[in-house]
């Protein structure tokens, strides 16, 4: 049966907003997924200019909003864009390392109108969080303040970013968790964009290793429901060791939205990793920029798809998987995904494994994200 290359292009609304407030971030996690050039990017979109941002969002459908970075706490007026977004109908979200934040701040943020609230965690005890964030007190700051969000009435949603130096602390980093009064944890297994990328080998876990932490994830969902404890545990397999690309953001321009600090409008917060230009708030509408540009239009529908993708009936599901890892991984963004075990490049996935398996660095061997080593791929 020949493929179905008339899939509907036209996009609906962007149910989903992402305000990428700032690069800039007290932390210097070496997975991080800001671009390696975060520090070229400094020239950020004033209060007014974000509150334009979100009212043409708006506008076009956006629902969901979650304000991000970097760190988006290190932004003044993000109680004034919280603000406004409750003004204006959204349900929103603020995505922090906890670090701006106090007692003070969320009574403010929460006298604003933010809805949620998500707290990101390095580890299970001060040491290998300061190793892996940089910062030798973040931990304990980053508990206060999870104790302090669910004593202000917020659900407590934390998000753990696993990788080789903390998976096998899978157990006491659940249980920590489960200690604080958790309602939600993300156990995000690192997926490998911009800084990630650049530290792959060194943090890429073995299949071993991600198989086991996904294991206890289950024993302590079945001990958590044998307590009648409501904590909801989300395991993130990471693509490497996936069979089928994920459906990355449900579709290239389909349902995501982001703006960057600087204003430059992308499908996802990765899309800096690709060979492309995108336009700016500064130089068009949002609508215009997402109905229209030739940036959002790209990977719509199936036109643009390789013959491995347009001959698969699961094309409309995945969309040929994720761009930016298409393009990191073979050079083109238009090839089908290495991780689809149906890509004629699913060995460079192969050759990745192979390479962090030899790969014996501690997390001082990797490449920490500041400033510094910014401004030399800025040079590059």
């Amino acid at each position: 049966m020949a493929p179905d290359t008339e899939h509907d292009v036209t996009p609906g609304p962007p149910l989903w907003l992402l305000a990428e407030l700032t690069y800039r971030c007290p932390l210097q996690c070496p997975y991080c997924s800001n671009p390696l050039d975060f520090a070229a990017h400094r020239d950020e979109l004033t209060t007014d200019e974000w509150r334009d941002v979100l009212r043409q969002s708006r506008a076009l459908g956006a629902a969901q909003l979650g304000f991000s970075g970097g760190e988006p706490l290190v932004r003044d007026d993000l109680e004034a864009l919280v603000a406004e977004a409750r003004e204006l109908g959204f349900y929103t979200n603020l995505i922090t390392s906890g670090l701006g934040l106090d007692s003070a701040r969320i009574t403010a943020l929460q006298a604003a109108g933010l809805d949620h609230i998500q707290i990101s965690l390095q580890a299970a005890d001060d040491d290998l969080a300061a190793a892996v964030a940089g910062a030798p007190r973040a931990h304990a700051k980053k508990l206060a303040m999870a104790r302090a969000v669910k004593a202000a009435g917020y659900p407590m949603v934390l998000n753990v970013v696993l990788h080789r130096h903390n998976i096998d602390d899978i157990d006491r980093l659940i249980a920590l968790c489960d200690e604080l009064g958790a309602d939600a944890v993300e156990l995000a297994t690192c997926q490998h964009y911009g800084w990630a990328q650049l530290n792959r080998a060194g943090l890429l876990p073995s299949r071993a290793q991600v198989e086991a932490a996904e294991a206890a994830t289950g024993r302590w969902r079945e001990r958590l429901a044998a307590r009648g404890r409501d904590m909801r545990l989300l395991f993130v397999v990471p693509d490497y060791y996936a069979e089928r690309p994920k459906a990355c953001m449900g579709g290239w321009g389909s349902l995501f939205m982001t703006v960057a600090p600087d204003g430059a409008v992308l499908p996802c917060h990765s899309a800096r990793e690709l060979p492309m230009a995108f336009p700016t708030v500064r130089e068009q509408s949002l609508a215009a920029i997402w109905q229209e540009s030739a940036a959002f239009n790209r990977f719509r529908g199936d036109a643009w798809m390789s013959p491995t993708c347009r001959d698969c009936d699961e094309r409309h599901h995945d969309y040929g998987g994720c761009r930016c890892q298409a393009y990191l991984l073979t050079g083109d963004p238009a090839a089908t995904d290495p991780v689809c075990a149906r890509s004629p490049d699913h060995g460079v996935i192969e050759a990745a494994r192979d390479e962090a398996a030899r790969d014996g660095r501690g997390l001082d061997g990797l490449v920490a994200r500041n400033v510094r080593a910014s401004r030399v791929f800025c040079r590059q």
